[in-house]
């Protein structure tokens, strides 16, 4: 292995090149320079992280065939955790149905599976390490997109609206996908992802000398500092000093958001039609109702996730952008903070489209009750997947890199 000195890692926030100290169990190193977290050192973390990943695949099995709600009214009725995709593919919304299977389901499962597959590989005399490596990639690439907190917030504003209906009785498969949502935050908690890597190195790298100053690339998928070329020579992933053509990718993002958020807000995002009298409801006129019936807690959950939230992203994005292009030298701690409050926030908007699915998925009563979504849910979805995808486009280093470009030309 490397002398401890001789590890370097960049600062995925600010860009600033530094040495990586050893660290000792349970210890964190942040960036000298943003204060960025670089590394969390965890104690016994592959058998931890294991135990819990493979418990939480048993976790899932339960919460996939187990019932979740089940509505009481003349006939009963109950969902599944498939169910929702399936009503919303019936209404002709095949779109909005792979976005809810995919963020409830299948990332979920893929990165617990991902996780298993490295960690169990990792156990032999002889793991091949680049395939290893291509699989954990996906561990990272799944995380934003495995919703299953939110989708547990959704069932919650659900089951509120429900009550007004019918009585509601809550399943198995709700309390299993909330063990599930625990072990999964545990599993994330207990993961090294830098002794990941390391154990995935092959011999030669980890005895590599640290290369060379002014030749110096971060993979972005794995960290490792390299001397230049196409491919990382820990992950093979490709290398770019800073990602292609972030600005002009991430304002292209965030202009699609932008338009699609005004018929979001004003087409109806979901029809209850109740003993045969109902209307179409937006989102601002889903949080007044709530309001009306006294759930002003649920209210504001719903008004800051899908009103707030949306333009706090909006808002946030434009200004990233702006300062970065204008090389503005400024607040770049304070804009710092921004982007990664943007970043974190971006996936709990989608509470509305997963609360949206189970109710289709659950009243469908024929002349005694029948809600359907709007055209509106669609955009509203489409808001939020663009957004996350403008803040994932968007490089944070550029605005270190301009605030230098920007001194460096005062200077002189």
């Amino acid at each position: 292995m490397l002398p401890p000195l001789a590890r370097l890692r960049e600062c995925a926030i600010c860009g600033l090149l530094q040495t990586m100290p050893v660290l000792e169990h349970r210890h964190a190193a942040c960036c000298a320079r943003c204060g960025s977290l670089l590394r969390q050192s965890r104690a016994a973390p592959d058998g931890r992280a294991l135990a819990l990943a493979c418990t939480g695949v048993m976790l899932f099995a339960l919460a996939a065939t187990l019932p979740f709600l089940h509505l009481d009214l003349g006939q009963g009725r109950q969902t599944m955790l498939i169910t929702g995709p399936l009503a919303l593919e019936q209404e002709g919304m095949w779109e909005l149905a792979l976005v809810v299977l995919g963020t409830t389901m299948l990332a979920p499962l893929a990165k617990m599976l991902a996780m298993i597959w490295v960690l169990v590989g990792l156990r032999l005399k002889r793991p091949a390490r680049h395939h290893l490596a291509a699989v954990f990639r996906w561990v990272e690439i799944l995380t934003p997109w495995s919703m299953v907190e939110v989708f547990l917030l959704g069932v919650f504003v659900a089951y509120t609206k429900l009550e007004d209906l019918a009585p509601v009785h809550v399943g198995g498969g709700v309390y299993a996908q909330g063990a599930l949502m625990l072990l999964m935050a545990a599993a994330d908690a207990a993961l090294d992802h830098e002794a990941v890597w390391q154990k995935l190195e092959s011999p030669d790298l980890a005895l590599r000398a640290p290369p060379p100053t002014g030749k110096r690339i971060a993979c972005d998928a794995c960290g490792q500092v390299s001397g230049g070329g196409s491919l990382c020579p820990r992950c093979g992933d490709t290398l770019h000093h800073r990602k292609p053509d972030s600005l002009n990718r991430s304002w292209a993002l965030l202009i699609a958001a932008a338009v699609l958020y005004i018929p979001a807000n004003l087409l109806p995002v979901l029809t209850v039609i109740h003993f045969g009298q109902g209307a179409p409801s937006t989102i601002l006129a889903g949080v007044e109702e709530l309001g009306a019936a006294g759930m002003w807690p649920l209210a504001a959950l719903v008004f800051v996730a899908s009103i707030a939230v949306p333009v706090l992203k909006l808002g946030g994005l434009a200004v990233l952008l702006i300062t970065t292009q204008r090389r503005m030298r400024g607040q770049l701690t304070q804009r710092t903070q921004l982007y990664k409050i943007v970043e974190m926030v971006g996936r709990w908007s989608m509470i509305d489209v997963f609360m949206i699915s189970i109710l289709t998925a659950i009243v469908q009563l024929g002349a005694l009750a029948t809600i359907s979504p709007g055209p509106g849910v669609l955009c509203f979805c489409a808001v939020v997947i663009l957004t996350m995808l403008a803040a994932n486009s968007f490089d944070p280093r550029l605005m270190w890199d301009a605030a230098e470009t920007s001194k460096d030309t005062s200077r002189r």
